[in-house]
């Protein structure tokens, strides 16, 4: 595990030789500013611009960045073989998020400056298998093991603000979820060939009068069609599908994504874990492959 703050010269490593110890370094000058053992495996490090979260399977340790001091242990956690963890970037918002279930997709969220539980958020039915705070950390995405929904959220209150359908074919597994920087769109890729890019729009965009007139009798017809469809059915109505799509050259392969502006176009970075780096360009006028 390589975890690195930003574009500084600090990076967190651990390595497979010695899964119990947290190395920080100044890779730059190739020296080891300092290590931390723990009673068992590090499962993820995530850092931030005042904090730096260890995941292990059952506790979650939060030390503060600037002196690498330990702040708090977040004990008896649900079981997190996998490490998964998100922690915000933002120093307005400064959440740390993990499981809060090992039946079910609750997300737990952690202020990690008064290092407090904030809320727990009912996201999906199945257990989470990737989450993502967008840079502002007012929002997460979530996928669960079933891989076919994903869901944002307000980190602050738990409102449901996006709903979307990456597949209906079949059952994926979820790799990496990853925003924009204007957290106008939401990437996620998983281990079929296809990675999707969800739009988020504007809810204060309005449709023509026209277009506002007919989805206005179409969800009146939804509506009185509700009572005989499945309910699952009528779920499936209201999710929207990718805005764009990538055909991914490391299918099969687990992948981290990322989105980042350059030049004022939207690239999107998928690392392979077969050491493939591909990047893409992301058309955000019209959307398609």
């Amino acid at each position: 595990t390589i975890e690195r703050l930003f574009s500084s010269s600090l990076i967190a490593v651990v390595s497979s030789q010695a899964p119990r110890k947290l190395k920080v370094c100044h890779f730059m000058r190739g020296t080891e500013i300092l290590s931390y053992s723990f009673a068992n495996n590090i499962l993820a490090v995530k850092l931030s611009r005042s904090r730096l979260a260890v995941c292990l399977e059952d506790s979650i340790y939060i030390h503060n960045m600037r002196d690498m001091k330990l702040l708090h242990t977040i004990r008896d956690i649900p079981s997190n073989r996998d490490g998964l963890c998100a922690l915000s970037i933002s120093d307005e918002n400064p959440y740390l998020a993990y499981p809060g279930s090992t039946t079910t997709g609750q997300i737990q969220i952690f202020d990690t400056v008064n290092l407090k539980p904030v809320i727990l958020i009912a996201a999906h039915k199945s257990p989470l298998a990737a989450m993502a705070f967008d840079m502002a950390g007012a929002k997460i995405a979530t996928a669960s093991n079933k891989g076919t929904v994903i869901r944002i959220h307000s980190s602050i209150d738990g409102l449901c603000l996006f709903e979307f359908r990456r597949g209906v074919r079949r059952v994926a597994t979820v790799y990496s979820l990853a925003f924009s920087p204007d957290s106008m769109y939401l990437a996620a890729s998983s281990n079929t060939e296809t990675i999707h890019i969800f739009r988020l729009v504007n809810q204060e965009e309005k449709p023509s009068e026209v277009a506002s007139s007919w989805m206005n009798s179409f969800g009146r017809m939804l509506g009185g069609m509700a009572y005989y469809l499945p309910k699952h059915t009528t779920e499936v109505l209201t999710q929207d599908r990718a805005f764009a799509s990538v055909h991914s050259q490391s299918a099969g392969t687990k992948t981290t994504i990322a989105m980042n502006i350059f030049n004022k176009t939207l690239k999107l970075f998928v690392a392979g874990y077969d050491g493939v780096l591909s990047v893409y360009e992301v058309n955000t006028n019209e959307g398609g492959e």
